[in-house]
């Protein structure tokens, strides 16, 4: 890890702790695009160990996503939820397995939607 990367991680988790979680999702939606954003160059560039580790963070995010869903209170929408996160693993895991690039465009399309739609909330309806 570079002192770069050392000093944007520390950067970003000092920002996160402070935050609402309406802002930790949005910045979890902002850093998987940015992960899978990379990847994709990784494919077409043919760095397929940096293209994986990419992949790999834009996972656990989406991974974090699932494990923040609340099932009780969220009813259909937490259902509907869990199987979107559940389909976008699947496909980064066979974007990684075949540089399939059109798939991380999927599943960045489907995280902006969401992200967008997360943005659009009223902030007295956030808490």
């Amino acid at each position: 890890m570079t002192n770069l990367s050392s000093y944007q991680d520390v950067n970003a988790y000092g920002a996160l702790t402070d935050a609402s979680p309406h802002d930790v999702i949005t910045q979890m939606y902002r850093t998987a695009l940015t992960r899978i954003a990379e990847a994709k160059g990784s494919i077409e560039r043919g760095e397929t160990g940096k293209k994986g580790e990419q992949i790999g963070k834009a996972l656990a995010i989406v991974e974090g996503l699932l494990m923040s869903l609340d099932n009780e209170q969220g009813g259909e929408i937490a259902e509907n939820l869990t199987r979107l996160y559940d389909y976008m693993a699947r496909h980064l895991v066979r974007a990684n397995l075949e540089n399939d690039a059109a798939a991380l465009d999927e599943i960045s399309g489907l995280i902006r939607e969401l992200r967008d739609g997360w943005e659009a909330i009223p902030v007295e309806h956030r808490s």
